[in-house]
């Protein structure tokens, strides 16, 4: 949605997409705003409890079922397993998204990896053609006056207009740019804890053949799982890029992560927002 910075600050219910890389502050941003006032989205929950929920449980159930123990109790309905996805532990979905790799070290297969990844795909885009519903039911249902987006880093990887033309027509989508001091953190840090990610088909493909050849492998399932997310993450982070800017400029604005950091408080978001859309329509 694009508009002046007068417009925005005269906008009476807003609506705003949180845009970027995992790690630059989208969450953190949005639980500084006050929770009476703004309504919370997030992608990834909304995934993890509707969209994912069965493929999920039924990955737990298949694991349960390999211990002795609790497939007896499993089977004679002893006991049940649910799915405890919530805003701040998103564990589940990543657990189900997995590591290409050795089977031994807890890795999929290439062609299990990449039944999940498709899983997660029309999750993903599911989840974000809801957020017009949710604008309604926020304020119509709960009262909320506004309402914030906390969007996956893998939406600039869906390559569907659809998601983005929805998301433009019905929120400002704010993309949060991450200064190279703290590219460099977030690649350590992944490097350190390498969690499981979303890749476009393309990208796996050709960067699992390259780190192959590279390394010797001669099959997948050959991998240890932390070994591939680890050296693709920088490669994945600096593919991304370019299609964060590329929204940004057609259908949003930027804001820096470091500004993004410095906000306390809903005015300084505001006013941190306002500010942007004036430097970038100058």
């Amino acid at each position: 949605m694009k508009m002046s910075a007068q417009e925005f600050l005269d906008w009476e219910s807003k609506s705003i997409t949180l845009m970027a890389m995992s790690g630059a502050g989208k969450t953190t941003l949005a639980n500084k705003l006050p929770r009476q006032k703004w309504f919370h989205y997030s992608g990834d929950y909304r995934i993890g409890t509707k969209y994912l929920d069965e493929p999920i449980l039924d990955n737990i159930k298949r694991r349960a079922m390999d211990v002795p123990f609790l497939r007896e109790l499993l089977l004679s309905d002893s006991i049940y397993i649910c799915n405890n996805v919530t805003v701040d532990n998103l564990t589940p979905v990543s657990s189900f998204l997995g590591k290409i790799g050795n089977p031994e070290l807890s890795g999929l297969s290439l062609k299990e990896f990449k039944r999940r990844q498709k899983l997660h795909h029309e999750a993903e885009i599911a989840a974000m053609l809801d957020v017009p519903d949710f604008i309604n039911k926020s304020e119509d249902i709960y009262g909320y006056k506004h309402f914030i987006n906390d969007a996956g880093g893998s939406l600039c990887e869906l390559d569907n207009q659809a998601v983005l033309e929805t998301l433009a027509k019905h929120t400002l989508i704010l993309y949060i740019k991450i200064p190279p001091d703290l590219e460099k953190t977030i690649i350590e840090r992944a490097k350190t804890d390498p969690k499981p990610l979303y890749y476009r088909e393309a990208f796996l493909d050709e960067k699992l053949a390259e780190f192959m050849t590279k390394h010797d492998y001669s099959a997948p399932e050959k991998i240890p799982p932390d070994e591939f997310v680890t050296w693709v993450f920088p490669e994945l982070f600096k593919s991304r890029l370019p299609r964060y800017e590329a929204i940004a400029r057609q259908y949003g604005y930027t804001i820096d992560a470091n500004d993004a950091a410095q906000v306390n408080n809903e005015d300084d978001f505001i006013r941190l927002i306002a500010d942007s859309i004036a430097e970038q329509q100058a």
